[in-house]
C-alpha cells in the first residue's frame, strides 16, 4: 500500500452561476521517500489539488467525490480533530509566500515552539532546542540569534529556510511544497531547492512539489503529473516525460523553455490561454489550442471535439490524448500485419 493514495478526486466551487469543477478525476500515489512533481500553467488546478489533500479547501469550495488516503486513513471524510493530528505533524505544507505564512508579531522561536507544543507534550526548553537544531539543518547562519528575531528582520531566502525548518519540526512523512521559490531570485531558488531535496533524502520524506518550472521538476522529482484545466493529462517518470513527452500540451510546455528557442528568435509559446473552468470546451479541453487536432490527411479528429480522452499507456507513461491513442493503435496494427 502506498503512503498516499489519491483516487478520482473531484473538487468543486459552488458559485451563484453554478458549480465550477476545479479538479476532475485526479488520481495518483506517493510512496515513502518519493518525490512527485505537479506542473502546469496558472489555473491548471495544481494548488487546489495540493490544498485538497489536507482538506484545506475553503468555502464555497468542497470535495465532491473521490478519496485521499494516508496510511489507509481517508482524510477527506476525517473529522477536524483527526485532521489536526495529521496536518503539520505527519503531512507538512510549504506555501508560496513566507511572509504570509509567518506571523509578523511573533518571533521565529515563539512560532516554532508553539508549533511543537500544539502536537507534542514538551517543555518550552526542549521545544526551543529542537527548533534550534532544525534551523541548523536548513543552514541558517547564527541560528540562536534568528530564534529571537521577527520575520521582517530576515531576507526572503532566510524566511523560506525557516518555513522549511518549521515543515520539518515534527519529522513529517510528506511535505507538500506549493511553488516554494516563487518570490526568490534565481540563485536563491537553486539553493532552496537543493536544500529541500537534500533534507528529503536524508529523512526519507515524501515530497509533492507544485510548480510551473519544468527545469526544477526535472532536477528534483522522480515522477510527475502534468495538469490542464483541472485534470491530469500526462503522468509518469519525470525523465521519460521530459525526454519524450506524449501529450501535445506537455510538448508545448517543454518547447516554451527559453533554452529550446533559437538565439535571437522569439520564444516558442502555446497559442491561446487556459480555458475558464466555468466554460470548458467539449471533448478534450486542450483541443482549441492543439496543433495536432488535424490528422495527417488534414481532417479534424472528431473525437478531440466530442470525447474526453482516457489515458493511453505509452512506455512507462500515461497520456490522455486521442492522437496518442491513434498512434498506439496504428503501431499495434503494423505489428500484427508483420
Amino acid at each position: 500500500m502506498a503512503l498516499l493514495e489519491v483516487s478520482q478526486l473531484d473538487v468543486r466551487f459552488a458559485l451563484r452561476q453554478g458549480e465550477v469543477k476545479a479538479i476532475r478525476d485526479v488520481s495518483f500515489t506517493l510512496e515513502r521517500g518519493e518525490r512527485l512533481g505537479i506542473v502546469g500553467e496558472s489555473g491548471a488546478g495544481k494548488s487546489v489539488a495540493a490544498f485538497s489533500l489536507l482538506n484545506l479547501i475553503s468555502k464555497p469550495g468542497f470535495i465532491a467525490g473521490g478519496s485521499v488516503r494516508f496510511e489507509g486513513q481517508t482524510l477527506n471524510t476525517m473529522s477536524e480533530r483527526g485532521l489536526r493530528k495529521i496536518r503539520g505533524n505527519r503531512i507538512s505544507m510549504i506555501f508560496q509566500d513566507p511572509m504570509m505564512t509567518l506571523n509578523p508579531v511573533l518571533s521565529i522561536g515563539e512560532q516554532m515552539v508553539e508549533c511543537l507544543k500544539a502536537h507534542r507534550r514538551i517543555s518550552s526548553r526542549d521545544a526551543r532546542a529542537i527548533a534550534l537544531d532544525k534551523l541548523r539543518q536548513v543552514q541558517i547562519p547564527s541560528p540562536e540569534k534568528r530564534l529571537d528575531q521577527y520575520p521582517h528582520e530576515l531576507s526572503g531566502g532566510m524566511r523560506q529556510r525557516i518555513i522549511i525548518a518549521i515543515a520539518l519540526l515534527l519529522d513529517p512523512d510528506i511535505i507538500i511544497a506549493d511553488e516554494p521559490t516563487t518570490a526568490l531570485d534565481v540563485t536563491i531558488q537553486a539553493e532552496i531547492m537543493a536544500l529541500l531535496l537534500d533534507l528529503c533524502e536524508q529523512h526519507n520524506v515524501g515530497l509533492i512539489l507544485i510548480t510551473h518550472d519544468l527545469g526544477v521538476v526535472s532536477q528534483v522529482t522522480q515522477r510527475m503529473l502534468v495538469m490542464y484545466a483541472g485534470r491530469v493529462i500526462e503522468q509518469g517518470p519525470t525523465r521519460e516525460i521530459i525526454n519524450d513527452p506524449q501529450h501535445p500540451y506537455t510538448q508545448g510546455l517543454i518547447n516554451a523553455l527559453p533554452q529550446m528557442a533559437t538565439p535571437g528568435e522569439k520564444l516558442n509559446q502555446i497559442r491561446g490561454s487556459m480555458p475558464s473552468l466555468s466554460n470548458l470546451p467539449s471533448g478534450c479541453a486542450f483541443h482549441p489550442r492543439c496543433d495536432f487536432i488535424r490528422r495527417t490527411d488534414g481532417q479534424v479528429r472528431p473525437a478531440c471535439i466530442e470525447q474526453v480522452p482516457g489515458f493511453v499507456q505509452a512506455g512507462n507513461c500515461q497520456a490522455a490524448c486521442h492522437m496518442v491513442a491513434e498512434l498506439q493503435e496504428d503501431r499495434r496494427l503494423k505489428e500484427e500485419s508483420q
